[in-house]
């Protein structure tokens, strides 16, 4: 698993790597979810969160909004660090179907891009339990705001 990606054929067009994901999320409800960037590929970006009594709704289950926050934090970072500097990604819109729930261990995320405009971007985040069964879907639309 690289934990940076600089090869031509990456859409990143910042520095990019679990470490600084991690870094620029401390102390915001990513931490305090206890969520985990795990790796950066090409054209993805993977986290997990723990699904324990930070991240549960009142039936044991990771809470469907929990879920979205995952996917939200790597839509949002993957569209932010895929741009050029000084251009800033900004959520418009954000869905989610919930599949399957999920009582104990973790929720890993990938999110991949579906589209990468000047304008705007759209990116799909699947949601896995540790038994690699599909439990969410989510798209999230991104404006991208050009420097002042």
């Amino acid at each position: 698993m690289p934990a940076s990606t600089d090869t031509s054929t990456a859409i990143w067009k910042k520095p990019i790597s679990v470490e600084l994901l991690a870094a620029s999320s401390a102390h915001s409800a990513v931490s305090h979810l206890g969520i985990e960037f795990l790796e950066v590929g090409d054209d993805f970006i993977r986290a997990r969160v723990p699904v324990d009594s930070r991240t549960v709704q009142p039936y044991g289950l990771l809470h469907g909004g929990v879920s979205v926050t995952l996917a939200e934090t790597l839509g949002s970072c993957g569209a932010a660090y895929s741009v050029p500097e000084g251009h800033r990604a900004v959520g418009l819109e954000i869905n989610a179907n919930h599949f399957k729930g999920t009582r104990s261990g973790w929720v890993t995320g990938t999110a991949r891009p579906l589209h990468r405009g000047r304008s705007t971007q759209v990116w799909q985040i699947e949601l896995r339990n540790e038994a690699g069964e599909l439990t969410c879907i989510s798209r999230i639309t991104l404006a991208m705001l050009q420097p002042a």
